[in-house]
């Protein structure tokens, strides 16, 4: 399979190419430097960039994780939407069977304890809001003909980047611990089966349109500092106060505070097997 992707340098996306490719699929990069087709969110894509590809992974986007200003959720709306929406246009003039497109648990808001599948309804607020609107520009391009299936994304454990780059260091000088409470929900998914899970919607047939791409067991924050400085060596012993989070992030805070307890009914009803199913397992193979 031919496979055009965005997002290719990410940490997502490196690995899923490498996986892909050893499983004899090949790319066309679509990126605003380093790529085989420049084109970025506020571009125009060339259908013809799209010749002879089978599918098309859409990965990229304005980072979320920064200290939202009014300009920063202008760059991640319109990063989301009019970046999907530039490439759902090209696939409208192309023979491209499949577009896996990337989306977030965000999609739910923050619900406390409330388990959230597939079939859930959106939640209320900035991300909720960006999620909507990114899906439904994907949606478009099923009117072409095209099998659409938006990935909600969790929190990516791996190595060498992801949400574990930035917690790293705090821990191994012993001073992690808790974020607020510690009672909020983290839904989370390893590396290895988010690479393997978009290969799994490239070419498995009868999808849903949504699939949560988080592990079948969320963890709240307390749990996972726990089992996340165990994994380390070190003591999780410095809880960090809402406050401080407010202070330091400001709204972006509510993505590090709020609950989400995804789980991913539909993914595993549809046949995909998690290899990393629960955190112990997933920081094993992480930490050794």
């Amino acid at each position: 399979m031919k496979i055009a992707i965005t997002g290719a340098s990410g940490f997502i996306g490196k690995r899923f190419m490498e996986l892909g490719a050893g499983q004899g699929h090949s790319f066309v990069t679509l990126g605003r430097k380093n790529a085989d087709v420049l084109w970025d969110a506020n571009s125009v894509l060339d259908p013809k960039s799209l010749d002879g590809v089978d599918a098309v992974v859409h990965l990229a986007g304005e980072p979320v994780a920064q200290r939202w200003s009014d300009t920063v959720k202008d760059k991640i709306m319109r990063s989301r939407v009019d970046g999907t929406g530039s490439i759902v246009d090209a696939l409208g003039k192309s023979k491209v069977k499949v577009f896996v497109c990337a989306s977030a648990v965000g999609y739910y808001g923050f619900r406390g304890d409330e388990l959230l599948a597939e079939t859930s309804s959106p939640g209320k607020g900035f991300l909720p809001d960006v999620c909507v609107a990114w899906e439904a520009a994907a949606d478009r391009a099923a009117g072409f003909g095209v099998s659409v299936v938006k990935l909600r994304i969790g929190m990516v454990l791996g190595r060498g980047g992801g949400a574990l780059a930035t917690m790293e260091t705090p821990f191994k000088l012993g001073v992690g611990g808790k974020l607020g409470s510690g009672e909020q929900w983290m839904s989370w998914i390893h590396l290895e089966d988010m690479a393997r899970l978009i290969l799994f919607a490239l070419n498995t047939t009868g999808l849903p349109s949504e699939l949560n791409a988080t592990a079948p067991n969320p963890v709240t924050n307390a749990d996972f500092t726990r089992m996340y400085g165990a994994a380390l060596h070190r003591p999780a012993v410095f809880p960090v106060p809402e406050f401080a989070l407010q202070l330091l992030y400001g709204e972006m805070a509510q993505m590090i505070l709020g609950s989400q307890r995804v789980i991913p009914t539909a993914t595993e009803r549809m046949g995909f097997q998690f290899r990393f199913p629960d955190l112990a397992s997933a920081l094993k193979e992480i930490y050794g």
